[in-house]
């Protein structure tokens, strides 16, 4: 894609600004119901316990395939665990440098709960949050659900933006083609534990950090 044409970049906030895995593995070993069965888990065995479905593409702790559902609830319950995702490195120095290279940037994070998601995004964004607009969509029943495709739509006309000047930058994979349906340019973040794209989807830019998508924008 022809990257001068980007004006508008949505970020995804869990696997591509925020460590959600760091999340998931605390709250395997940690968890008063969980840290018995889990506390000799080592971090490379996440996939192990959290086996990865091929349209998300990423560790969901919703795919354990007996407790899924129930640790779900429980890690969003859980103020602990579910706001313990640290920034990756350089997150913010590189929203900043987009910012003074004339970028809009927002984020766009799907949650089960708003709310606290929202807080936690203005706490650990806080100093960039002068420019950056932080929008959270509510899950349906399903991950993969019309859900992202809906807000960015709604964030198309909310904020008078171009979609085709627009990127979204995910890690999951069901995702990328929401970014698609919404009329966007998708971009995947790729981090220890993401599967391969879909041979449909191989075209699709991937990176393994902010750094290298600033680096892709500003054509360095």
């Amino acid at each position: 894609m022809d990257t001068t044409k980007v004006k508008n970049i949505f970020w995804d906030v869990d696997g591509v600004l925020a460590d959600l895995n760091y999340a998931y593995y605390h709250f395997l070993t940690g968890h008063p119901r969980y840290r018995e069965k889990y506390k000799d888990l080592r971090w490379e065995q996440l996939p192990d316990v959290l086996a990865i479905v091929p349209e998300y593409g990423a560790l969901e702790l919703k795919t354990h395939p007996e407790l899924g559902a129930e640790m779900d609830r429980d890690f969003c319950a859980d103020q602990r665990f579910f706001t313990n995702r640290p920034l990756y490195p350089n997150v913010i120095e590189v929203l900043k440098e987009l910012d003074e290279s004339g970028y809009r940037q927002f984020t766009l994070s799907a949650t089960f709960d708003v709310e606290t998601k929202k807080a936690y995004l203005n706490d650990i964004l806080a100093p960039v949050t002068d420019f950056l607009t932080i929008e959270c969509v509510q899950h349906g029943e399903f991950m993969h659900d019309t859900a992202k495709v809906d807000r960015l739509r709604e964030c198309y006309r909310k904020y008078q933006l171009q979609p085709e000047e627009t990127i979204l930058v995910d890690d999951r994979i069901y995702n990328q083609y929401a970014a698609i349906e919404s009329g966007a340019h998708p971009v995947r973040l790729r981090c220890e534990f993401t599967t391969d794209l879909p041979e449909e989807l191989s075209w699709i830019p991937e990176f393994e950090n902010v750094e290298a998508v600033r680096n892709w924008l500003l054509g360095g």
